[in-house]
């Protein structure tokens, strides 16, 4: 058996070599669109990328004054209330009333401390210590003491004492 003399025939040579030029064509014509999306493609990805160098700037320049900004108002945070807290006053038996007037005489001496940024609050805060536990006080004839048990500063300045007998 034998192939057929195929490559003689002028009507299969033109069909042969159509095959080849349109492969050939087709294959340029694929490059080509692939080229111009390949191309176009290329340009979209370095826009993104531009935009997200942008984006990713920008956000540490935020990033940078939102940490200013919190380190000035950290600066700036002073103290807004004074709380003062008598703990053992029932050892003394005394009245809430008297209790009160305690509390309210020794806020009064801490006024000054109103408004005052935290950092110099807490760098006097022994000369605090200080004010309250030298002041003896005198409620119902007795002559009373107050020692500091706890002292939290912060915008509230909190201050927990206990009573002694004064000597």
């Amino acid at each position: 058996m034998r192939i057929p003399p195929y490559y003689r025939r002028p009507s299969w040579q033109r069909f042969f070599s159509g095959m080849v030029i349109g492969g050939a064509i087709s294959w340029c014509i694929f490059l080509y669109i692939h080229g111009v999306w390949q191309e176009k493609y290329s340009k979209q990805i370095l826009s993104l990328q531009d935009n997200i160098s942008d984006l990713n700037k920008e956000k540490k320049i935020w990033q940078e004054e939102y940490k200013d900004l919190n380190k000035r108002n950290l600066e700036k945070i002073t103290v807004q209330k004074i709380n003062i807290k008598i703990t053992n006053y029932e050892k003394y038996k005394l009245d809430y009333f008297s209790t009160f007037q305690t509390e309210e005489a020794v806020r009064d001496e801490l006024s000054i401390m109103l408004a005052k940024d935290l950092d110099t609050v807490y760098k006097s805060k022994d000369l605090l210590k200080k004010i309250i536990e030298n002041k003896p006080l005198k409620i119902n004839e007795k002559r009373y003491k107050l020692k500091v048990t706890e002292m939290v500063i912060y915008t509230t300045l909190s201050i927990q004492v206990e009573l002694k007998f004064d000597e």
